[in-house]
């Protein structure tokens, strides 16, 4: 969705925050919404597609309008036509990160795995009506979907614009309006880190972190309460006629599951990260690559399972939204066998050490205590400017 640059008074900067509710279209709004999913989607395509024949061609990249097929198409005329410029906008958005960050090509769009979900924009027209997009106590007014009931309950604050929204459906076939409101907000008061107000984490695959004093948050594991249940029920799917009606209801069955555990670490993750917001001037963690932490055969289903990279994404803009900072170190920084009494670096450590005495000064060795405490001094040195050594 296009950004606008809007003059704001000094001190001020422009921010944007979604708010996102359930929404219960009746039948005819529900067959419109997928036609618009599946338009969304075939745009897509087509404007890939024709991007790729005359980049074969000419060597030069070009993605065309949506209008561009509207005529050999007419299907296309009876969705949101905002829905399918957003789709070429983020098209070329794309490219723009292939092109300039050698990021990951744009791929073609399945109907069986891609997510169903379309962007349109909220306009007033010139003439002083109505907006296309309007928020009522229960329901919620969409482009040619027209009003759809709504759980809203969340309110926008005063001052707020809604520039736009964004509709989804979960695999458990649960639909969603997320509403895009633009704001003006004074800019926080930057808060300095403290010593004891700093807080160093170490990623922790059982524990979820370990912090310097040793501390971890009291965290369930999520995907293994649930993991015999969820086996049980992706059994029985595996053993039915596949796009049967049975195999529907099923595979229904086992994305609620998916759902139920997906929540339930999303809520953790965002009642533990404001938590400590809200208790720290500064966070310090390591840069790790989850992602190829999560490839593990031993450690690949803990990893997935404790959403660290989710945890810290939240992490970030709530400390952020209050003028603090998370400070991120190399990941290279040898956390865990550096001894942070003297400094020395036992080379020879395993993961399966968890305590280990320092030859050069005899500490006994908490490991994750430990490397908690090496992290938050490396963080809290490094964003002073300050170099230390042992």
């Amino acid at each position: 969705m296009r950004k606008k640059n809007l003059s704001l008074p000094d001190g001020y900067r422009q921010q944007q925050r979604a708010i996102k509710v359930r929404i219960y279209p009746n039948d005819e709004q529900t067959v419109l919404l997928n036609k618009t999913f599946g338009c969304v989607r075939f745009v897509w395509n087509q404007m890939l597609s024709f991007e790729q024949e005359i980049y074969a061609a000419a060597d030069t990249h070009f993605v065309p309008t949506p209008a561009t097929f509207k005529e050999e198409y007419t299907f296309l005329k009876e969705v949101d036509s905002l829905a399918l410029a957003n789709a070429q906008i983020n098209l070329n958005a794309a490219f723009s990160s292939f092109f300039k960050d050698k990021s990951k090509y744009p791929n073609f769009k399945s109907k069986k795995s891609a997510p169903k979900s379309y962007t349109t924009n909220c306009q007033t027209p010139k003439n002083g009506g109505n907006p296309t997009i309007e928020v009522f106590e229960h329901e919620v007014k969409l482009p040619k979907v027209g009003v759809v009931k709504a759980t809203i309950h969340r309110k926008p604050m005063p001052g707020w614009a809604l520039k736009g929204a964004t509709v989804s459906q979960s695999a458990s076939g649960k639909y969603y309006c997320s509403l895009l409101y633009e704001y003006a907000e004074p800019i926080p008061e930057e808060v300095l880190p403290k010593w004891h107000t700093t807080i160093g984490l170490d990623y922790s695959s059982p524990d979820f972190y370990v912090d310097d004093k040793g501390n971890s948050p009291m965290r369930e594991r999520y995907f293994r309460i649930s993991e015999e249940k969820l086996a049980k029920e992706q059994r029985k799917l595996s053993k039915m006629e596949y796009d049967s009606n049975n195999y529907k209801q099923q595979k229904l069955k086992v994305s609620k599951i998916h759902e139920h555990i997906a929540n339930q670490r999303k809520d953790f993750c965002h009642k533990e990260s404001r938590r400590i917001a809200n208790s720290c001037s500064a966070v310090c963690v390591e840069d790790i690559n989850l992602r190829d932490l999560s490839r593990s055969l031993k450690l690949g289903k803990s990893t997935l399972d404790n959403g660290f990279g989710m945890f810290r994404n939240f992490l970030e803009y709530k400390l952020r939204d209050q003028g603090k900072h998370l400070i991120v170190i190399d990941k290279w920084f040898p956390s865990s066998k550096t001894c942070n009494r003297c400094g020395y670096i036992n080379k020879d450590l395993k993961l399966s050490d968890r305590i280990w005495i320092c030859p050069c000064c005899g500490e006994l060795v908490m490991r994750d205590a430990n490397a908690g405490l090496n992290i938050k001094e490396d963080g809290y040195n490094s964003f002073y400017g300050v170099i230390t050594t042992k």
